[in-house]
């Protein structure tokens, strides 16, 4: 493809995309195929010429489209926001053209010192203690995802307490043993288990009514672990678990985590509430994180960038990098070795990255701190109105508070009537919800944070919602009359 080419598909490409977009509320949320559908439409083998971008497009409209759950609907109200946006499109495909590997400094200047510049930025922006900005011991990068971050925070975590065994008070030769409430992200578990550490010495903590961790029930564990010869060393709180937006109590977390001994690390996990704290009246949820060692949230969740773009900071870099750091021959250079540049390759599992920092910085740029703020308050302020209807109405019940934009709740019709609303609801195409388990039962989440939702988005799909209950009472009732 030359150059020429390369710009009247560009074009063209940009076109479809806008008029994707511009026709997206038509479309049913949730994909309508049955599995292996799209694998059949498929030739067998792969073409033996090239084919013309024309051919391409005329596939994607035939294969690929029908096989889309749209998640940038405005109808889109399952799992979390992932959104994106004009700004984070075009950051996007500026990063894939310029084709930069940023595994080092000396690879790509402009790679690392926007990441650094951009994270920075976001200390200020989300209210974060000023420890985990760059010109100081700690810093900020860029992961995949909140799964590699929390990952990369417990190697870091192990790498210290290991360090420490039987050099300070309290330090002990037993297993390692981590804790996590158990609302926790399954990918807690995971890393767990990836780091060796064992999936059986990760302890998970009871909650209270309203699904956050029990501060009182983690230093009774901790006690308990320490007596029995074992070794904490690592305790993940979230600020906003994914099935109910779940807050734990990050201060008191965090006090624990300093006078249980040896200390413990604290990891806070905020990676789709964390957009919140750009308010500064959604900021007394995160109460105690300038104590934390480790933070995440998601831009590719609530803050209109698109996937995958999760911001991770710590208090100590050094931490970090020491336990990451491998430096073979062929990536020696004269920067790394001044000490003067960071390498980002030292701060995640892979070698190699990408230039997320230009969406990001784009995105920032193009909203502003207020513009953002705009959008995170509408989403919260419907949210609120959602849970005032669902209150309101005799037939539904809140199954957990809604502090920001998530919503969870259940048809008092027990769990065929909740199951029977939202199957039927996801396969009218009309709009999109998940559920998840609370106290045992099936609940309803009401996710709200699409970039292209409106209020009438809203208002239509409780009005959805009411007639399929309706719907579900109607037939219950007539079951009922014919026994």
């Amino acid at each position: 493809m030359n150059a020429d080419e390369f710009r009247r598909h560009g074009h063209a490409l940009s076109d479809w995309i806008a008029d994707y977009q511009a026709t997206l509320e038509t479309r049913p949320v949730l994909a309508q195929v049955a599995p292996g559908t799209i694998r059949a439409a498929l030739p067998r083998s792969a073409p033996r010429e090239g084919e013309s971008f024309e051919a391409m497009m005329a596939d994607v409209e035939r294969i690929i489209l029908p096989g889309i759950t749209h998640w940038q609907s405005p109808n889109f109200f399952a799992f979390f926001p992932a959104n994106t946006s004009g700004a984070s499109i075009l950051g996007e495909l500026l990063s894939a053209g310029l084709g930069v590997q940023g595994m080092l400094w000396a690879t790509s200047p402009a790679c690392t010192e926007l990441e650094s510049h951009v994270l920075d930025w976001l200390v200020e922006m989300l209210g974060l203690p000023q420890a985990f900005a760059s010109e100081g011991a700690g810093g900020g990068v860029i992961q995949d995802t909140a799964s590699s971050a929390v990952l990369c925070a417990l190697i870091a975590a192990r790498e210290r307490a290991q360090a420490g065994a039987g050099a300070g008070a309290g330090a002990a030769p037993g297993p390692l043993v981590a804790y996590a409430s158990n609302q926790a992200h399954s990918s807690v578990e995971k890393a767990i288990h990836i780091a060796g550490v064992g999936r059986g010495q990760l302890h998970l903590i009871e909650v209270d009514e309203n699904f956050a961790l029990r501060p009182e029930a983690l230093a009774a564990r901790v006690a308990a672990d320490r007596a029995a010869g074992m070794r904490p060393f690592f305790v993940a709180a979230t600020v906003g678990t994914t099935s109910s937006n779940a807050m734990d109590p990050v201060g008191a977390m965090a006090g624990i985590c300093a006078t249980a001994g040896a200390p413990l690390w604290l990891h806070v996990d905020a990676a789709m509430s964390g957009t919140a704290a750009l308010c500064p009246e959604f900021r007394p949820l995160f109460a105690g994180v300038e104590s934390a060692d480790s933070f995440n949230f998601n831009p590719h969740k609530w803050m209109f960038t698109n996937f995958d773009c999760s911001c991770f900071w710590v208090r100590d870099r050094k931490a970090l990098t020491s336990a990451l750091s491998i430096l073979p021959e062929y990536l020696r250079n004269q920067a790394t070795s001044s000490g003067a540049v960071i390498d980002y390759r030292d701060w995640q599992i892979p070698l190699g990255r990408r230039f997320r920092a230009l969406k990001l910085w784009f995105v920032i740029r193009s909203f502003g701190v207020e513009g953002l703020r705009r959008e995170v308050r509408k989403h919260v302020g419907w949210g609120q109105e959602f849970a005032g209807w669902v209150a309101a109405d005799p037939r539904f019940e809140l199954a957990a508070p809604a502090p920001l934009n998530l919503v969870c709740f259940r048809h008092r019709g027990g769990e065929d009537a909740n199951q029977a609303i939202m199957d039927r609801l996801n396969q009218s195409g009309d709009l999109y919800l998940t559920h998840t388990k609370l106290d045992g039962k099936l609940t309803l989440r009401m996710s709200i944070g699409a970039a292209r939702t409106e209020h009438r988005h809203v208002e239509r799909a409780w009005r959805r919602i009411q007639e399929e209950a309706a719907h579900w009472e109607k037939r219950k009732g007539q079951a009922r009359h014919a026994d």
